[in-house]
């Protein structure tokens, strides 16, 4: 084999080398590339995830903030309306409350109611015995009812007619004025108690009020 030849088989062999070694490379650069682009595509959606996770969290912060805004503002309203009823609710009770002072002003009336509040009493306390205290200014219509009041009283009970002792040492407190505004007041009635003073029957307009008042008070 000459020198030609020899030089011709390096030459082939140098280049079937350098063939491979171009394919080698090839597959290392698309190789490379393919890992490249997964780890790329790996991070990419890892931040993605991140940034969805993000803004979920920050979705559901809003959307507490908005329950709790929503909440707050709800209260708030039914405090309103609340306050609004009780407003009115009470304002119709001192209207009531200033309607019961005309009631004693019309004396044949307001008699005959004490009479009906005494036989009431009675029938609630159902004492042979009782005390009754009554404003000063109704002490004289309370004296001349008391004997009507103890026979009707008698006649339903079937019993005989009880002893009934007006209190002539502490009085009912007298109705509302300029003077007493903001005193203890009775717009007017009775209290029955038994001689013990263990049983108590308050039946005075005020407190009859304050007992219709309490029953129409979820209407």
């Amino acid at each position: 084999m000459n020198d030609a030849d020899v030089s011709k088989q390096i030459q082939q062999m140098v280049r079937f080398i350098r063939q491979e070694a171009e394919e080698k490379a090839n597959e290392i650069l698309v190789s490379a590339e393919e890992e490249f682009n997964i780890e790329k595509l790996q991070l990419v959606e890892a931040e993605k995830k991140k940034i969805r996770q993000e803004y979920e969290r920050k979705e559901k912060q809003v959307q507490v903030r908005k329950k709790i805004e929503y909440s707050m503002q709800l209260n708030a309203s039914r405090i309103k309306v609340l306050q609004a009823q009780d407003d009115m609710v009470n304002s119709m009770k001192d209207g009531a409350g200033k309607e019961l002072l005309n009631v004693s002003q019309n004396h044949h009336h307001y008699k005959d109611l004490l009479k009906d509040l005494i036989v009431q009493s009675l029938l609630r306390l159902k004492e042979p015995a009782v005390l009754l205290r009554c404003r000063k200014d109704d002490h004289h219509l309370v004296e001349s009812v008391l004997s009507s009041a103890k026979d009707e009283y008698a006649e339903k009970a079937k019993v005989f007619p009880p002893e009934i002792i007006v209190d002539h040492t502490v009085y009912l407190p007298p109705p509302p004025s300029k003077h007493n505004d903001h005193g203890l007041f009775c717009s007017g009635g009775v209290v029955l108690a038994s001689r013990d003073g263990k049983i108590v029957f308050e039946n005075s307009l005020d407190a009859r009020l304050d007992v219709a008042f309490r029953k129409k008070l979820p209407e």
